[in-house]
Protein backbone atom coordinates (compact mmCIF):
# COMPACT_ATOMS: atom_id res chain seq x y z
CA UNK A 1 0.00 0.00 0.00
CA UNK A 2 1.30 3.67 -1.19
CA UNK A 3 1.57 5.69 1.88
CA UNK A 4 0.75 9.65 1.84
CA UNK A 5 1.89 12.00 3.25
CA UNK A 6 -0.40 11.78 6.38
CA UNK A 7 1.41 8.23 7.26
CA UNK A 8 -1.96 6.16 6.31
CA UNK A 9 -2.47 4.69 3.44
CA UNK A 10 -4.51 6.42 0.49
CA UNK A 11 -7.42 4.10 0.89
CA UNK A 12 -7.53 4.92 4.66
CA UNK A 13 -7.46 8.63 3.87
CA UNK A 14 -9.60 8.85 1.57
CA UNK A 15 -12.54 6.90 3.18
CA UNK A 16 -11.61 9.25 6.43
CA UNK A 17 -12.50 11.99 4.65
CA UNK A 18 -15.46 10.83 3.22
CA UNK A 19 -16.78 9.90 6.14
CA UNK A 20 -15.79 13.25 7.52
CA UNK A 21 -17.50 14.89 4.73
CA UNK A 22 -20.86 12.97 5.05
CA UNK A 23 -21.08 13.33 8.58
CA UNK A 24 -20.15 17.47 8.50
CA UNK A 25 -22.73 17.76 5.85
CA UNK A 26 -25.21 15.89 7.48
CA UNK A 27 -24.99 18.20 10.78
CA UNK A 28 -25.46 21.51 8.53
CA UNK A 29 -28.24 19.75 6.63
CA UNK A 30 -29.81 19.74 9.47
CA UNK A 31 -29.86 23.45 9.48
CA UNK A 32 -30.62 23.84 5.77
CA UNK A 33 -33.98 21.30 7.11
CA UNK A 34 -34.93 23.96 9.71
CA UNK A 35 -35.03 27.19 6.95
CA UNK A 36 -36.92 25.49 4.12
CA UNK A 37 -39.61 24.17 7.12
CA UNK A 38 -39.35 28.08 8.25
CA UNK A 39 -40.09 29.20 4.88
CA UNK A 40 -42.59 27.23 4.02
CA UNK A 41 -41.10 24.90 1.61
CA UNK A 42 -41.57 21.22 3.02
CA UNK A 43 -40.63 19.92 -0.29
CA UNK A 44 -37.23 21.56 0.01
CA UNK A 45 -37.11 20.26 4.01
CA UNK A 46 -37.72 16.76 2.71
CA UNK A 47 -35.28 16.96 -0.29
CA UNK A 48 -33.13 17.57 2.69
CA UNK A 49 -33.79 15.03 4.74
CA UNK A 50 -33.16 12.84 2.12
CA UNK A 51 -29.77 13.79 1.20
CA UNK A 52 -29.10 13.83 4.92
CA UNK A 53 -29.97 10.55 5.20
CA UNK A 54 -27.62 9.63 2.06
CA UNK A 55 -25.09 10.94 3.63
CA UNK A 56 -25.29 9.36 7.15
CA UNK A 57 -25.49 5.73 5.41
CA UNK A 58 -22.69 6.78 3.52
CA UNK A 59 -20.91 7.64 6.69
CA UNK A 60 -22.22 4.03 8.41
CA UNK A 61 -20.63 2.76 4.75
CA UNK A 62 -17.40 3.74 5.59
CA UNK A 63 -16.88 3.08 9.07
CA UNK A 64 -17.47 -0.61 8.43
CA UNK A 65 -14.87 -0.65 5.42
CA UNK A 66 -12.81 0.92 7.93
CA UNK A 67 -13.49 -1.76 10.32
CA UNK A 68 -12.41 -4.42 7.59
CA UNK A 69 -8.98 -2.51 7.18
CA UNK A 70 -7.97 -2.82 10.31
CA UNK A 71 -9.71 -0.04 13.07
CA UNK A 72 -11.24 -0.54 15.97
CA UNK A 73 -14.68 -0.31 16.97
CA UNK A 74 -14.59 1.95 19.60
CA UNK A 75 -16.00 4.55 17.94
CA UNK A 76 -19.17 3.41 16.57
CA UNK A 77 -21.79 5.58 15.91
CA UNK A 78 -24.78 5.65 18.36
CA UNK A 79 -28.30 3.76 17.37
Amino acid sequence: MATGETGFDDVTFDLISVQYHSLKAGHDYGQYVRDARNAGRDDIAEFFETVQQQDAERAHTVHGFLKELGGTDNTSPQG
